[in-house]
């Protein structure tokens, strides 16, 4: 049993009137009249943890809360990771990692180039991320879009033959995997030291997975964090592997998530990858992000 089911709220508040929306695409929810700066009690957190199972990505709108508070919101769905990147976790709030692109005094202010390629966060640790949410500080006027694919339309759509090519087989995560390609060219990833490369040695998960709460099948791979299929030669596994980049996020199992102020945005690291959108270098974009601890992949 998953810990969203056991978390139960040391208050329990008066029940608060909102709505469950469904986008048009084959993923994600908005939810309205919702306020997280107050408690939420055992039945509207319950409806809340179903929607976000049945959709995968829910988009909280006019959200007005802390630090403090989106962490304790966080912890009802388990217990936090704290990323790697310690400079650019927000201060007394180590369950925090900036994502920003705002550079003061030279030095930048939070992870500029998250989401970067297609990925699942912290696949590369042997528990990756249940989910993550991301509360909008600063928005740019344009750009910064946050875009989801649904990996479990992605594998009850895959072609015979890469069902068949990856049913039963692992495939390796590194966190470090794009380092080497050019991904730091900007600096926005420093180098790791030895204590941090110690935290994301590499590790392998089942190229499908079955969730653990909706009992469905997805694909685990991403091009951000997966470097090859374990036991196949170098070049079958990187063509493998790009079918399945590529058919993973085809346009039928995308959700492109455009940002409003005060928006917080949760999804499902078992369910979807995802990708940032760019914004440019001139405007200023920070949002704040907690990550969930999840289950071992199986």
């Amino acid at each position: 049993m998953s810990s969203a089911s056991l978390a139960s709220s040391p208050v329990q508040a008066a029940s608060q009137q909102f709505e469950v929306r469904p986008f048009a695409a084959n993923v994600g929810a908005e939810i309205v009249g919702l306020d997280l700066s107050r408690p939420l009690n055992d039945a509207d957190f319950a409806r809340v943890h179903r929607a976000h199972l049945d959709y995968h990505v829910v988009v909280f709108r006019d959200q007005q809360i802390t630090p403090q508070q989106q962490i304790d919101f966080s912890r009802r769905f388990g217990v936090l990771q704290i990323h790697v990147l310690k400079q650019f976790l927000l201060a007394n709030h180590p369950e925090i990692l900036i994502v920003s692109n705002i550079v003061e005094n030279g030095q930048p202010l939070g992870l500029g180039d998250a989401g970067k390629y297609w990925h699942s966060d912290l696949s590369y640790k042997e528990l990756p991320s249940l989910g993550s949410m991301l509360y909008a500080q600063e928005l740019p006027s344009e750009g910064g879009d946050t875009l989801f694919a649904n990996m479990h339309l992605a594998w009850d759509t895959l072609p015979e033959h890469l069902r068949k090519a990856v049913e039963g087989r692992s495939a390796v995560h590194s966190y470090t995997s794009r380092y080497r390609d050019g991904h730091n060219a900007q600096n926005w990833r420093p180098t790791l030291t030895p204590e941090q490369l110690a935290q994301v040695v590499v590790v392998s998960h089942p190229i499908v997975r079955t969730h653990p709460e909706n009992g469905r099948k997805a694909l685990f791979v991403s091009e951000g964090f997966t470097t090859h299929i374990v036991g196949l030669p170098e070049d079958e596994s990187q063509q493998i592997l790009n079918e399945l980049y590529a058919h993973s996020v085809r346009p039928e199992g995308v959700y492109r998530h455009k940002w409003a102020h005060n928006d917080m945005v949760f999804w499902d690291n078992r369910s979807l990858i995802h990708l940032a959108g760019g914004t440019s270098d001139h405007l200023r974009r920070r949002l704040h992000r907690t990550t969930i601890q999840g289950d071992a992949p199986f």
